[in-house]
């Protein structure tokens, strides 16, 4: 197989339901999980040569795959990619870190800052990539440097925070052929039970709000300029409403929940349904935050 000369873990013909937290998509040609960047680049140019699509993923947390997979390869950063450390008040990890990981390492070093932060599912190297926010905080707040790897180029870049572009469940990653290798945050020192209480006090909010106990990609719709995209749905009546196992969460509407078996095509009918309910009643355009994998 062309990829076997790579110096990483390959696999073959890899569910891709395995690699997301909604639990859902079909197959794609191989899982790549390199161990450094020269890795990445060589999985790069050898799907080039070959004319393959790929795709890069962390934690597979804002995803949605289509049922018949994906016609490429995906190169997931995951364990060489995920180490941390931390400098005085500032925090350098690799992109493949969960966001509870760097929480969990930020705490010990009782900096504050990152609270808002440690209870979204998903790598550090995603959430810089949709500026990913929650309670009032989000990524562009405390983001010194990222380091990216220019696919065009090969080259290693350093972008400064004003070069980053961000806005909401935005970054000039997306629109730039990059991929997030490193981040650098910039905290501040804090009291580690003060620290603790906040993040305990999101975290109770987030299991009293959130349906955490089904696969979901997290809030499914960005929020509408001047409202709230749960709001609008509770307000349609279409809480609770569902295709087989794929439901608008009773606990939170602005979640799409899969509740055991539900298909990629049936979570979109069901998104595509409250996305026309929703316009109908209120002339509201909802606009999917969870970005979708197809062929």
């Amino acid at each position: 197989m062309i990829f076997d000369k790579l110096n990483c873990i390959v696999r073959y013909d890899e569910p891709l339901k395995n690699h997301t937290t909604f639990g859902i998509g079909g197959s794609c040609i191989a899982l790549i999980e390199p161990r450094e960047v020269e890795d990445i680049i060589e999985a790069i140019k050898i799907c080039r040569e070959n004319n393959i699509k790929f795709f890069v993923i962390g934690n597979g947390s804002n995803l949605l795959v289509s049922d018949e997979g994906y016609n490429g390869v995906i190169i997931k950063l995951k364990k060489e990619f995920s180490t941390i450390k931390v400098e005085g008040e500032y925090v350098i990890a690799k992109s493949g870190a969960k966001l509870s990981e760097v929480f969990d390492v930020i705490l010990e070093n009782s900096l504050a800052g990152f609270e808002f932060a440690s209870g979204i599912p998903g790598t550090i190297g995603g959430a810089i990539y949709m500026n990913a926010g929650a309670y009032g905080g989000e990524m562009k707040d405390i983001v010194e440097t990222v380091e990216v790897l220019d696919m065009d180029t090969f080259e290693v870049k350093e972008l400064k925070n004003e070069e980053l572009e961000f806005s909401y469940r935005n970054s000039i990653i997306q629109n730039k052929n990059y991929i997030v290798l490193a981040i650098k945050l910039k905290l501040q020192k804090g009291n580690k039970e003060e620290i603790k209480t906040i993040y305990e006090d999101l975290r109770e909010k987030r299991n009293s709000k959130q349906p955490l106990n089904f696969g979901s990609a997290g809030s499914t719709f960005k929020r509408p300029e001047g409202h709230f995209a749960s709001k609008l749905i509770e307000d349609s009546g279409l809480k609770g409403y569902h295709i087989n196992d794929a439901w608008v969460s009773e606990k939170h509407s602005g979640f799409v929940v899969n509740k055991g078996n539900a298909s990629c095509k049936e979570i979109l009918e069901l998104i595509d349904h409250v996305k026309n309910i929703v316009f109908e009643k209120f002339g509201v355009k909802l606009e999917m935050e969870v970005k979708i994998l197809k062929d």
